[in-house]
């Protein structure tokens, strides 16, 4: 097999080679003449003039102020709705062969995502693209030959009307390429099992007939398959099942929360590679070892545009104001936070897709997610993004010896004002909540000076509750589905931290 590798190896380097270097500028620019070239026709592209805005000398700048933001309930309640009805050439060409099915972060009803043909291209694309990209990594010959456990949504997908439905990782993972087949893991058979659980038994009775040299899926997930796995074959940690296992590929979530919890199920350190696989499309992955930022996917059917991120421009739902200004790639600023938007190949268009991320390196297009507009807390004006938040997770995890695997919070209303009130999933966290809370908040004053600020007004202070890790994964099951592209809720509004209080008591 070390001969097979030593090929393999040696074809993905001669790909980089030959593969010309991408300007991200410049292929974004072709990115949205091919996208308005191809939509022009369409019921969408003829109501906003795509051929008037094809002729512009300034086509980007005439874009943006042409067809308003989007977010997912006014496109689909203005357009593709159509395509439920029967309408074809909405707002892409044709009517699409899939519908990705995402409950997101935010909610039990599904958003059914249309996933054209073109979209499963360019996810196929940016795959290869990342592939090749392993050169970069300096693995050995032998990683080359083993086998990729895929832990993703059911690939059973859903067959309605004219089209497939099911989560986009369940829809990739059904369109593999054929030479990769031989590689992926668990198996068509078992990657059909639509009950998680099941899946998941199934995949831990037949670990060791494997020989897997990389994982790929969300963090929390992930680490739930690897216990099950380990304590399926009373192992001390997975090396022992899979001594291969050499790389992760990290996605959907920032990977640091979960880092110190995932090191713990193995025997020596792996490296961690991340990507931005939305329902949307392949949004960017990481493509040297030098950094942990991930570089945007600039040539394949996905044009990008950046709000800063100010409150001003965001409303409380976490949508844009009209008047939100938006840049293009060529005029980013380096750690700024931008809410994303996109135009792709499935027929979105300024499309809001919820994240902020802030640029690593602007000449590169490299990026990191730096949290979700609906999970900005700044009811009482402190002003913390999620990336903050984790932040002060591994602050905690280092102060108490512990690991914090999964966190929610709410600046909730008590007798005396408004507090932060945390909810942190340990198995190992032995300190009492007024301890944690008094580390957390002497924390978060010193490292942000808006919560410093905050604690002098409105904000009176931290609570913190300590429950197991499980309850996070319960409440997704029951709210909406384990596995697959499923995450948690990390900041909640006031009416869902209710239920979440609930259901932690119950």
């Amino acid at each position: 097999m070390e001969i097979l590798g030593n090929i393999i190896k040696g074809a993905i380097h001669l790909k980089d080679s030959l593969t010309p270097e991408v300007n991200p500028i410049e292929a974004q620019e072709r990115v949205l003449i091919h996208l308005l070239e191809t939509a022009k026709a369409t019921q969408f592209g003829k109501a906003y003039q795509f051929e008037r805005l094809l002729e512009s000398k300034t086509i980007a700048k005439d874009f943006a102020s042409t067809i308003p933001y989007f977010d997912y309930n006014t496109i689909s309640e203005q357009w593709w709705n159509k395509l439920h009805q029967g309408e074809q050439d909405v707002t892409w060409p044709g009517a699409p062969s899939y519908y990705a099915l995402s409950s997101g972060t935010t909610g039990k009803t599904s958003k059914r995502i249309p996933v054209t043909d073109a979209m499963i291209a360019a996810i196929r694309e940016a795959g290869i693209q990342q592939v090749t990209a392993l050169s970069n990594f300096d693995l050995p010959a032998d990683f080359f030959s083993k086998e990729v456990m895929m832990l993703g949504s059911s690939t059973n997908l859903t067959e309605k009307e004219n089209h497939l439905e099911g989560e986009i990782s369940g829809i990739s993972a059904s369109n593999i390429p054929f030479w990769f087949k031989g590689y992926y893991k668990p198996g068509e058979d078992i990657a059909k099992i639509d009950d998680w659980d099941t899946r998941v038994a199934t995949i831990a009775k037949r670990a060791k007939e494997w020989d897997i040299g990389a994982l790929s899926g969300i963090p929390s997930w992930m680490e739930l398959m690897m216990k099950a796995v380990i304590d399926y074959h009373n192992a001390n940690h997975i090396h022992e099942i899979w001594p291969n296992l050499q790389v992760y590929t990290s996605g959907g979530v920032a990977f640091g929360p979960y880092e110190k919890s995932f090191n713990a199920l193995l025997g020596h350190s792996i490296t961690v590679i991340d990507t931005y696989l939305a329902s949307e499309g392949f949004i960017a992955f990481q493509s040297r070892p030098e950094t942990d930022a991930m570089q945007l996917v600039t040539n394949n059917g996905i044009y990008f545009e950046f709000v800063p991120f100010h409150p001003d421009y965001i409303k409380p739902d976490g949508s844009l104001v009209d008047q939100a200004p938006s840049i293009t790639l060529k005029d980013v600023a380096l750690d700024q936070d931008y809410v994303l938007i996109m135009s792709t190949v499935s027929g979105a268009w300024r499309y809001l897709i919820g994240d902020t991320i802030a640029f690593t390196n602007v000449e590169r297009a490299e990026i990191k997610i730096t949290g979700r507009t609906k999970f900005f807390l700044n009811t009482v004006g402190s002003q913390l993004s999620v990336n903050k938040l984790d932040d002060a997770i591994r602050f905690l995890e280092e102060e108490f010896s512990t690991t914090i695997p999964e966190y929610t919070l709410c600046a909730k209303r008590f007798d005396d004002g408004f507090y932060h009130s945390w909810y942190l999933g340990s198995d190992t966290l032995q300190a009492d909540g007024e301890t944690i809370a008094e580390a957390l908040d002497k924390y978060l004053k010193s490292a942000n000076k808006n919560y410093k600020v905050a604690r002098g007004k409105a904000l009176e202070g931290v609570k913190v509750h300590v429950v197991r890790p499980d309850v996070f994964h319960d409440w997704n099951g029951a709210n909406k589905k384990k596995g697959g592209q499923v995450k948690m809720e990390r900041v909640m509004g006031e009416d869902k931290f209710k239920e979440w209080e609930a259901f932690v008591s119950a």
